[in-house]
C-alpha cells in the first residue's frame, strides 16, 4: 500500500482543478496534517476547497503530529510543512 503525506498547496490547486481524482489512482491513502487541513480551510482559502476539506473522502485521512519537528526547520517552515 502506498502512502503519500500532503502539503497543503498541492491538495488546493488539484481541488482547484477538479482534478483530486489523480490522488487515489496514485496512492491508497492520503495522509493530511491537521495544520494543513486548517490551512484548507482558512477563510481566503476558494470555497470549493474549503467545501472539499469539510468533507474529506474516504481516501484522505486526517493526522496530528506525532514526533517533535527538526528544530533547524522550526524558522524555515510553516506548520504546515513541517
Amino acid at each position: 500500500m502506498i502512502l503519500v503525506v500532503a502539503d497543503t498547496t498541492p491538495l488546493r490547486y488539484l481541488v482547484e482543478m477538479d482534478c483530486q481524482h489523480v490522488l487515489p489512482a496514485l496512492f491508497a491513502r492520503v495522509l493530511i496534517p491537521a495544520a494543513v487541513l486548517g490551512e484548507l480551510m482558512r477563510q481566503q482559502t476558494p470555497a470549493v476547497v474549503r467545501t472539499w476539506a469539510g468533507q474529506l473522502p474516504s481516501w484522505a485521512e486526517v493526522r496530528e503530529l506525532t514526533a517533535a519537528p527538526d528544530e533547524t526547520l522550526l524558522a524555515e517552515l510553516d506548520r504546515g510543512e513541517r
